[in-house]
């Protein structure tokens, strides 16, 4: 019997023995029958002492058992017939560590397959620029190209390693994000600066198309001004993409008690009701975009927003265009 090796049931088996003889004497030297009778009391508490204590060592073995097909990788293991005692107490912590490295499992494999994909999205995002520069390159390569021609081929191929250069680099940011190792710096800014900053890498792509930018901010605003910055401009460049030549895009901003609110309406032809649901996922592409989107750039603003404590959402104006509504909370009221 395995409980017979544990020295401390045989110190516990010996005190009470010692303590039984020492109690019969006593007994039998007041009286001989009292002292035959606190003998067999004596032998019988430790006779109910030894089943006991074996019965409860053949549960103990058996929970071994279970706990040990549990980290097997057994699910169908019942801890129910052990809910009493002590034994009970220690099943309840071991359900709860069960359910937790269930958790856990499952949230490894879902880890794995996000990264599978992930892997797989980048790798096509990559390949076709890297396609069309295998192509240019050809094109330069051979010896009738005209100066202009050549001037036109490596117009393109720095274009497409620019994009390929934003694509890495957003990435690289998203990873960041993900790992959460990027340390937000908190300043307060003022809106419209805020605004305006972010707004410079579309002024000229915007004046190129006739395109009409207003801005009508008020309040500050406590944010890392960088991140933040990048995630309006991605926001303000995907409006500007799908403006018409001619259109309008306006900017407003207005802090209160609570929280600090910026919108973002174009008068675009607005986002399919299809994507509106998926328009901030990672590698998302919806029905209307252009060839040179790669579905990061939303999903990017958002993970710098949501990460500051903030919230975004996006809806169709009712009349035409999109709107794009940013909060950033305030923690102290």
């Amino acid at each position: 019997m395995g409980w017979m090796r544990n020295q401390e049931v045989i110190k516990s088996f010996l005190a009470m023995a010692g303590i039984s003889a020492a109690g019969t004497a006593i007994a039998a030297v007041w009286d001989r029958d009292f002292g035959l009778f606190t003998l067999f009391l004596c032998l019988l508490l430790l006779l109910c002492h030894g089943v006991a204590t074996s019965r409860r060592y053949r549960r103990i073995a058996s929970f071994s058992l279970d706990i040990d097909r549990i980290l097997h990788g057994n699910s169908q293991i019942f801890l129910e017939k052990y809910a009493e005692g002590e034994l009970g107490v220690l099943q309840n912590e071991v359900y709860k560590m069960t359910v937790r490295l269930r958790e856990q499992k499952q949230q490894l494999l879902d880890d794995k397959a996000y990264l599978a994909d992930s892997l797989a999205d980048i790798s096509h995002q990559l390949r076709t620029p890297l396609t069309s520069i295998n192509l240019l390159v050809s094109f330069l390569s051979e010896p009738e190209v005209s100066n202009e021609r050549r001037l036109e081929l490596t117009r393109d191929l720095y274009r497409l390693l620019g994009r390929i250069d934003w694509l890495i680099t957003s990435l690289l940011k998203m990873s960041k994000l993900d790992a959460e190792t990027v340390l937000f710096t908190k300043e307060v800014v003022s809106l419209r600066d805020l605004v305006t900053k972010a707004a410079e890498p579309v002024l000229i792509p915007m004046e190129l198309r006739n395109q009409q930018l207003d801005i009508d901010t008020e309040g500050k605003v406590d944010c890392d001004v960088s991140w933040t910055c990048e995630a309006l401009t991605n926001i303000l460049k995907n409006c500007m993409e799908h403006m018409p030549d001619g259109g309008h895009l306006e900017i407003r901003g207005r802090e209160n008690p609570v929280y600090v609110e910026i919108f973002i309406r174009d008068d675009g032809k607005g986002i399919a009701k299809a994507d509106l649901p998926h328009i901030f996922e990672r590698f998302y592409k919806g029905k209307d975009s252009n060839e040179n989107s790669y579905g990061i750039g939303l999903a990017l603003s958002r993970m710098i927003i949501v990460n500051q404590g903030g919230t975004i959402k996006v809806e169709n104006n009712p009349i035409k265009g999109a709107k794009f509504s940013i909060r950033f909370y305030k923690e102290t009221v």
